[in-house]
């Protein structure tokens, strides 16, 4: 992953060669890695992702729930990322599956969106998932019923925390036993005597927002190139949010290799899904979602061919790549690719050719 890293955008994956069809300017472009840890890799793959949400949407509003994990139990989630994240995914499911399927708080089948993040601001482990839930669910008759708290809550946030701990430390009581291991008596006083953090946030304003959201954290990763304040053969230096200073902002210098150590915490085991969708908006109930959406009147956005990256960045930001910087008027055209290192002068002398004669 570091290497693909290392080598995104670089000429060691190869690239093209773009020529202007009316003053001959060329453009070296190369190829991105594509990996989901790659911080100049996510914007294609998030836009694409949130196109396909938008058309799931529900009229009401949603709220986002967010669970943590206890840091004692961060050494674990490092010997078994995928058994603790799967976990993670599971117990906080479960605990607003039960919640919802009780009359006393709604009985209904409610949806989920759920998004796995293992970093805090500084880079330390923090396993945790964002969770957006719509208020409300389908009842058993069919129909779509509403949260009995309306916006002041989903459900009772420390009766969440409870059910919360008691089905995540069941499963990680089975993990042990499944490892020839025991918990250690000390380690399970500890677990049951904290609270275990789950909060959730003010309800959206509506679907509009929801999707804002999405766009924020769907395909986040531990740190983004904005935050990076300076990089050299010794230190990487970047701002962070110290929320135990209500949110101020810091500037954090680290070794390359602890900044290295650090950002390896967060990258998650090959094929591992850190995006899951629970009950009416799993895509096995895609017919029932669709129900409530007639029901509601809503029509849902007809999904369409795929647009390419080029097209999306100039419906998104208005940005034209096909037109060629230099002259303004004309229009790049692809010439020619490689494999790796940049062609050699001569070609690009030939390109040049190529892309006037075209004109």
């Amino acid at each position: 992953v570091l290497q693909a890293i290392l080598q995104c955008r670089t000429q060691a994956l190869g690239g093209h060669v773009d020529g202007c069809n009316t003053c001959g300017h060329l453009r070296i472009s190369y190829n991105s890695c594509g990996n989901r840890h790659c911080p100049k890799c996510q914007t294609t793959q998030k836009e694409r992702w949130i196109e396909k949400r938008e058309s799931d949407l529900l009229n009401t509003h949603y709220f986002h729930v967010v669970f943590t994990l206890p840091q004692e139990l961060n050494k674990y989630c490092l010997q078994y990322p995928i058994a603790l994240y799967n976990l993670l995914f599971k117990a906080s499911s479960d605990t607003i599956k039960t919640f919802a399927a009780d009359e006393k708080h709604l009985g209904a089948q409610v949806g989920m969106i759920s998004v796995l993040h293992t970093w805090g601001q500084n880079l330390s482990l923090h396993p945790h998932v964002h969770m957006i839930v719509p208020s409300g669910g389908v009842s058993r008759a069919g129909f779509w019923k509403p949260s009995k708290y309306k916006r002041d809550f989903l459900f009772p946030v420390k009766a969440l925390s409870k059910v919360y701990r008691a089905k995540f430390m069941e499963g990680f009581r089975q993990l042990l036993t499944s490892q020839k291991q025991e918990l250690n008596k000390t380690l399970r006083e500890i677990l049951y005597q904290k609270s275990w953090v789950v909060y959730a946030k003010q309800p959206f304003a509506g679907p509009k927002q929801v999707i804002e959201y999405l766009g924020r954290y769907s395909h986040k990763i531990a740190i983004s190139n904005h935050r990076l304040l300076d990089v050299n053969n010794q230190t990487v230096k970047f701002t962070y949010k110290d929320y135990r200073s209500g949110g101020q902002q810091k500037v954090m210098e680290l070794s390359g290799v602890e900044f290295l150590r650090r950002f390896s915490m967060h990258i998650l085991p090959a094929g591992f899904r850190k995006i899951r969708h629970y009950g009416i908006l799993a895509s096995r109930n895609k017919p029932k979602l669709r129900t409530q959406q007639m029901q509601m009147g809503i029509i849902p956005k007809r999904q369409q061919a795929l647009i390419t990256w080029q097209q999306m960045l100039l419906q998104k930001h208005g940005i034209d790549i096909e037109k060629c910087p230099c002259c303004k008027t004309g229009v790049m055209i692809r010439l020619m690719s490689f494999e790796a290192n940049a062609p050699p002068l001569a070609l690009l002398h030939q390109a040049r050719q190529q892309a006037l004669n075209i004109a």
